[in-house]
This record gives structure tokens, sequence and C-alpha cells, in this order.
């Protein structure tokens, strides 16, 4: 069974940093996606980073330097803790994050690239909460 949990998310002043983590079990895909999601009271879920199985890394054009997505892959079989830091917070990065692993290989057209949206095939965590304000 696929479990997704993450952690990290926190109350921040504009300009802080955090850094989120997920901790993936049960994924024994080789070839796969995973990335972070993020979606704020009454806007749509927007894609905020990727990363794929030969570590390529893709960023929402927002993201402009800020975020880094990095995996852990050393904790065992289908364990891996995927990471987000972000830095220079601004009050428009507050939403709730959520952390998302697709056990396909990726196709040029897929939301691991592209910013069409995750398929069903996707699993998700419960996400934490990131608030950036003074």
């Amino acid at each position: 069974q696929v479990q997704l949990a993450e952690s990290g998310g926190d109350s921040v002043q504009p300009g802080g940093s955090l850094r989120l983590s997920c901790e993936v079990s049960g994924f024994p895909y080789r070839s796969n996606c995973m990335g972070w999601f993020r979606q704020a009271p009454g806007k749509e879920r927007e894609r905020v980073a990727a990363i794929d199985s030969d570590n390529y890394i893709t960023y929402a054009d927002f993201v402009t330097g800020r975020f880094t997505i990095s995996k852990d892959k050393s904790k065992g079989y289908g364990k891996i803790t995927l990471y987000l830091q972000m830095n220079n917070l601004q009050p428009e990065d507050t939403a709730r994050y959520y952390c998302t692993a697709d056990p396909r290989e990726p196709s040029s057209g897929d939301w691991c690239y592209t910013a069409n949206p995750p398929t069903s095939r996707n699993y998700w965590g419960q996400g934490t909460q990131v608030t950036v304000s003074s």
C-alpha cells in the first residue's frame, strides 16, 4: 500500500524559509515521477515542482529560483523522502502543499514535465499548510 505523509509546514514571515518533507512508503516503482503541488483557498491546485526517476527536475515559472526539489532513496526498498526547500517565501506562497507520486514512466506531455494535470494514477498525501504573513 502506497502511503505519503507530508510535514514541515509552518507560519513564517515574508522572506523566510521552510523545508517540506514527504515520506513515501510502499512505492517500489523504478520509473516514476514525484512532485509537489499546492492549493490556496479559492484557487485551483497548481504544480510547483517535479522530479523523475532520472532526477530530471522541472519547476513552475513562479518558483523563480526560490525553491529546490530533491529526494532521498537511501531508506530502503520502496521508501523515498521527497523534499521541497523553499526560500524567500512571499504571501502569495500561502497554500496547502501536497506531495504526489506517479508510478508510471512519464512521457513528455505528462504533469512531470508540463502544466498538464496529474492523472488518477497519482498517489497523494494529506498536505501540509504553509502560511506566509507579516
